[in-house]
């Protein structure tokens, strides 16, 4: 697996990121337009899915590390642009399906997952040439900080909801992964806030970090996880990255 690094929160480049894993030579920066931000953010993302469907392509399984969970996109388009068209398991405190229609705060932050699953594609998905990923190939892992509108669209979408012991068993129990290649996602802040310090958002209770390192591992050894972003959505500088590296030392990301 080799190891990206997109040292950004959205448009803002973070160069004292703190991450818990060594970036094997390659770091994607762009010369982001003047504008909007979704414009900024499509130059970004576009640098991203370059990189991704070549590692991809070679029959790489690339592992993207960036400061917050926007950078999936890319991820994604990647993945398809190297002819994969992955399934997502979402690891996140946070449901990320909000709209700008929903949103309170206006955080895009807080859409990933709904612009993944198709929400208004002329934002920012039709400029990197990402398809959307059908509903029911989707599974959401961990979220326990949802506001009213999110809980009312996970009602009725197709997507599947889990929890961390669901995918840390020898089972893999719980709902049905999705089928095919798997992009697996993992914002650390679905873990306890205890064990993650400064983080942008943190969510009360969650599990612990070695349970979640046993999920990842179950994952991985299904053969079948195509890349695996982790979103170190954390203020650079507290210390978390230190915390969380021997932990992921025990998965077999490198």
């Amino acid at each position: 697996m080799s190891v990206v690094l997109v040292p950004y929160h959205l448009d803002d480049y973070l160069p004292d990121l703190d991450v818990p894993l060594e970036p094997g030579g390659v770091v994607v920066s762009a010369n982001l337009p003047d504008g909007d931000v979704l414009a900024r953010l499509a130059a970004l993302y576009g640098a991203v899915a370059d990189v991704v469907a070549d590692s991809a392509g070679h029959g790489g399984c690339p592992v993207v590390i960036s400061g917050d969970c926007t950078t999936a996109l890319g991820t994604v388009a990647g993945l398809q642009r190297a002819g994969g068209d992955a399934g997502i398991v979402w690891f996140d405190a946070h449901g990320d399906v909000q709209t700008l229609e929903t949103t309170a705060s206006g955080y895009l932050g807080g859409m990933p997952l709904r612009l993944l699953a198709g929400y208004r594609p002329e934002l920012i998905t039709t400029r990197l040439g990402l398809r959307p990923v059908p509903e029911q190939q989707i599974v959401l892992v961990g979220a326990r900080d949802l506001d009213p509108p999110e809980v009312t669209y996970l009602e009725s979408a197709k997507i599947r909801r889990a929890e961390v012991p669901d995918l840390a068993g020898p089972d893999l129990a719980g709902p049905a992964l999705p089928g095919g290649p798997l992009y697996v996602h993992l914002d650390l802040d679905v873990i306890d806030p205890s064990e993650m310090p400064g983080l942008r958002y943190p969510a009360p209770g969650g599990p612990g970090s070695a349970q979640v390192a046993r999920a990842l591992r179950r994952l991985l050894g299904t053969s079948r996880v195509a890349a695996v972003g982790i979103a170190c959505t954390w203020h650079p500088g507290p210390g978390a990255a230190a915390r969380i590296r021997q932990v992921l030392d025990m998965v077999p990301l490198t």
